[in-house]
């Protein structure tokens, strides 16, 4: 199971960037999806998640300005964000957790198994 994110760049203060992730491979079920976020030298932290049904958590530093949504038919997550200031700057990580398919030597399909996947990271710069 892969992700890729896309979207992310510079930005000055007060700006807006949507950030977009896909996911592909043998995927059976996507259960949630999210946004983390690294700032050099510090933990990975949860930005926001969305569950299949779409219910939705937000970091506190980003209630208000940051939207989460996915498309299920696509396999896609979203991420607006609205009113960027400096302190949004970090890489940004997709994060997904669901059910795949495996297949045997032959290509024949064998059994479902649970992933958790992670994007490679997009980075994010907000200028004063």
């Amino acid at each position: 199971v892969q992700l890729v994110e896309s979207g992310g760049g510079s930005v000055q203060s007060g700006g807006s960037l949507r950030l977009s992730c896909a996911a592909s491979g043998p995927i059976s079920g996507i259960r949630d999806m999210g946004w983390y976020r690294q700032i050099s030298g510090k933990q990975r932290e949860m930005v926001a998640t969305i569950g299949r049904e779409g219910q939705t958590k937000y970091a506190d530093s980003v209630k208000g300005r940051f939207t989460i949504s996915r498309d299920n038919a696509a396999k896609r997550v979203f991420l607006q964000m609205n009113n960027l200031n400096t302190e949004d700057t970090a890489v940004y990580f997709c994060n997904a957790d669901g059910t795949k398919m495996n297949y045997g030597l032959g290509g024949s399909f064998n059994s479902f198994s649970d992933f958790t996947a992670w994007g490679q990271g997009t980075q994010v710069t907000v200028h004063p």
